[in-house]
């Protein structure tokens, strides 16, 4: 058998002296590319709390390692041990303190730091890529965010190489994993036992109920759209510039949207329709003894033009260019084209039977 000692010692100098935060800062950097970039791997929900820890923590800890490769005492540590002392031993106590005065931060300052800068430098990075040919788009933003990670964990790295050892800031994980184990298997009495299971079950507790929470979010309002578009001076989409004016028997181009926001994937059904139709006044007298006129319009002809179908995902949108050619003459001719999710049709489509609809006004000339 392989001694994993010896297999340590292959790896290259630099690999083997990384200190452990670093190093954990690379994995972290690494898993959280793989998660967002591999193919198969970015579909599943593992890239919603890797990309939150990552964008949260990670660049800002990078960057305040670079800052502050020495080790730093808070203030409490140095209260403690100028008033430990007694007129005996004072002076040796104050040179203590003197010893571990250094311009380090300690770790609840870090901690606080690199949250604070992780949330400036995301935007400060898609700030600068807005002016990229890249742009604010995912691949360009985590190329971007790892590449200044990486840089700036090297820079940590080699900052601390130069310092002596023993003023190196290094994360006391050895002596918080003793203290959490004696606290937790060796309690002082029953008492502290119990409370140790209270507080490790409510802490699996909260975090089970956050990754839930994160992983499987709730489920936003349900709905369908179905729109038209047309063509701007550059022949790009937009909702504008429609045929209006139409001759008999010549066609024109327009542009069918539908969007899915289901949350599910759906069968879709597009009926275009062409209406002649008219405005009925009518009038009533309300509680209050007022005159009410509505104005109704009446669907007087009808004809079916064209029937579209097809199959979206969620989120998944559809634009299909198609052409028009109105077989009623005459101003104000309704086009309307009807959308029914789930391919359900009925045998005359109307405005009524469906609650997903978009119509365009238009004159159509004789031939």
């Amino acid at each position: 058998m392989v001694d994993s000692r010896s297999l340590v010692a292959m790896l290259p100098r630099p690999v083997r002296t990384l200190p452990a935060d670093l190093a954990a800062v690379l994995v972290v950097l690494i898993l959280t590319n793989v998660a967002v970039l591999a193919p198969v791997i970015r579909e599943t929900p593992l890239r919603v709390p890797l990309g939150l820890a990552f964008v949260l923590f990670v660049p800002g800890y990078a960057f305040i390692a670079a800052l502050f490769p020495e080790a730093g005492v808070s203030p409490t540590a140095e209260e403690d041990l100028e008033s430990s002392g007694d007129d005996d031993s004072g002076g040796l106590i104050q040179s203590r303190v003197l010893d571990r005065d250094r311009s380090g931060i300690d770790g609840i300052e870090r901690v606080a730091l690199s949250f604070g800068l992780s949330i400036a430098i995301t935007p400060l990075l898609g700030l600068v890529l807005n002016f990229t040919p890249w742009g604010i788009r995912l691949v360009p933003i985590m190329v971007t965010v790892s590449a200044f990670t990486a840089v700036a964990t090297a820079v940590a790295a080699v900052r601390r190489w130069e310092l002596p050892e023993d003023e190196r800031f290094h994360v006391p994980y050895r002596e918080w994993y003793a203290a959490g184990r004696s606290e937790l298997l060796e309690p002082d009495t029953r008492g502290d036992a119990v409370l140790n299971v209270i507080l490790v079950l409510s802490v699996m507790l909260a975090i089970g109920t956050v990754s839930y929470a994160v992983v499987v979010p709730p489920e936003g309002e349900q709905f369908s759209a179905v729109y038209v578009l047309g063509e701007d001076d550059d022949g790009e989409l937009v909702a504008d510039n429609y045929p209006t004016n139409f001759t008999q028997g010549e066609s024109q181009e327009i542009v069918l949207g539908v969007d899915n926001h289901e949350h599910r994937t759906v069968d879709y059904t597009v009926v275009l329709v062409e209406q002649r139709v008219s405005t009925e006044t009518n009038e009533t007298v309300n509680d209050d003894g007022e005159t009410v006129v509505e104005n109704e319009t009446v669907v007087e002809e009808q004809r079916e033009l064209d029937r579209f179908e097809t199959q979206l995902a969620h989120n998944e949108s559809w634009h299909h260019p198609h052409d028009i050619e109105p077989t009623m003459t005459g101003e104000d001719i309704r086009l309307v084209w009807l959308l029914y999710p789930d391919g359900e049709v009925p045998e005359e489509p109307s405005m009524e039977s469906t609650e997903y609809s978009v119509h365009l006004w238009v004159d159509v000339s004789a031939e």
